[in-house]
C-alpha cells in the first residue's frame, strides 16, 4: 500500500428524508473515476461518518467498494470505543478495504487527551486490525491533539501506516516529516495550504475540496511531482479561496451544495447539518466560477 497522491474523502448522498441514496455514490464514483484521484476515503469526516450508523457504513463502504474500480479504498471506521472501532475496521477488511482511518475519541476528553491513553487505544486497534490503521488527528474537531512525541511512538507499531493530519498546516508537516522521516507518510488535510504542506514534506492529501473540484487539486499535486513551483503557486492561489470558504466557514453543506453547481449530485446534509442558505449559496458560486472547469 503507497500513501501518496490525492485521496477525495467521499462525500455520502443522502436524499431530502436522511436516506441513504446508493446509485447517487456509484454515479458520482463513475465519474471521480475518470480522473487520477489515488483513492477514496469513505464514511469520514467529509461522509458525515458520525452522523451514520454502523449498519450504513457498512452499506456505504459496500457501494463505494462495489464502484471503486481498483482504486485504493481507506475505510473511516472511529467510534468512541476501541472494540467498535475494532469490529468496525475488520468488517472493512472484509470488504477489501486496504486501509482504516481512525481518530482520537474524544467523549471523554479530559481521560483521552492524556498521552498514555490515546497510545493504549491506537495500539490495541492494530494489534487486532486486519489491514493497516492510518492515524487521524483533527484536533478542532474532537477537541484533542496527538502530540508529536505520542505519534512518533505510534509509528514504530507494524500495523499503522501513515497518519492524516488535517488541517495541520506547512509548519505542523514540517515538524512532524523531520521527526517521523520518509518511511510514516504524512498526508495534509487543507487544500487551502496544500502546496506549502506539500513542500514541508506531506506525501499527498485528503481534502473536501477533491469531491467538487477533483482536477484542481490533481493539477496542483501533479505541478508538485514535476517540480513547477510557478504553476504550482499560481494553482494555490487559484483554489485557496473556496478551499478556505468550505474548508473553515461552511463545511459539508458547502462542500455539497459545491458539488450539486459542478455536475456531481451532493444533495442535502444529514440533520443536525443545514442546507447553506442564499447568501452561502451565492458566495459558494463566486468562489467556485474558477474551478468550473476542474469538475
Amino acid at each position: 500500500m503507497k500513501l501518496q497522491g490525492v485521496f477525495a474523502p467521499l462525500a455520502t448522498p443522502f436524499d431530502h428524508r436522511g436516506d441513504f441514496r446508493p446509485a447517487k455514490l456509484r454515479d458520482n464514483i463513475g465519474k471521480w473515476n475518470l480522473s487520477s484521484l489515488a483513492g477514496y476515503l469513505i464514511a469520514g469526516s467529509s461522509g458525515e461518518g458520525p452522523l451514520l450508523t454502523a449498519d450504513e457504513k457498512v452499506l456505504v463502504w459496500e457501494t463505494a467498494a462495489a464502484s471503486a474500480a481498483g482504486r485504493l479504498l481507506i475505510a473511516g471506521a472511529s467510534a468512541e470505543s476501541t472494540r467498535e472501532t475494532v469490529l468496525l475496521v475488520n468488517r472493512a477488511a472484509e470488504l477489501g478495504y486496504r486501509a482504516a482511518l481512525v481518530r482520537t475519541p474524544s467523549y471523554y476528553r479530559t481521560l483521552m487527551s492524556a498521552p498514555d491513553a490515546q497510545k493504549l487505544h491506537f495500539r490495541a486497534v492494530a494489534d487486532q486490525a486486519r489491514i493497516p490503521v492510518i492515524l487521524y488527528n483533527r484536533p478542532q474537531a474532537t477537541g484533542i491533539g496527538l502530540e508529536v512525541e505520542t505519534v512518533a511512538e505510534l509509528s514504530a507499531h507494524p500495523n499503522i501506516a501513515g497518519m492524516l493530519e488535517c488541517p495541520g498546516g506547512p509548519a505542523r508537516i514540517a515538524l512532524l516529516a523531520r521527526q517521523l522521516g520518509p518511511g510514516f507518510p504524512v498526508l495534509a488535510g487543507s487544500a487551502a495550504e496544500l502546496w506549502p504542506s506539500l513542500e514541508a514534506g506531506a506525501c499527498g492529501a485528503v481534502v473536501s475540496l477533491a469531491n467538487p473540484a477533483p482536477y484542481g487539486v490533481i493539477a496542483l499535486w501533479e505541478a508538485f511531482r514535476a517540480r513547477e513551483e510557478e504553476t504550482g503557486q499560481e494553482l494555490q492561489q487559484k483554489i485557496r479561496p473556496a478551499a478556505r470558504l468550505i474548508e473553515n466557514r461552511l463545511g459539508i453543506p458547502g462542500m455539497k451544495c459545491a458539488m450539486d453547481l459542478n455536475g456531481y449530485y451532493g444533495g442535502p446534509p444529514r440533520l443536525p447539518l443545514c442546507l447553506p442558505g442564499a447568501a452561502a449559496r451565492q458566495e459558494i458560486e463566486q468562489a467556485f466560477a474558477p474551478l468550473r472547469d476542474w469538475s
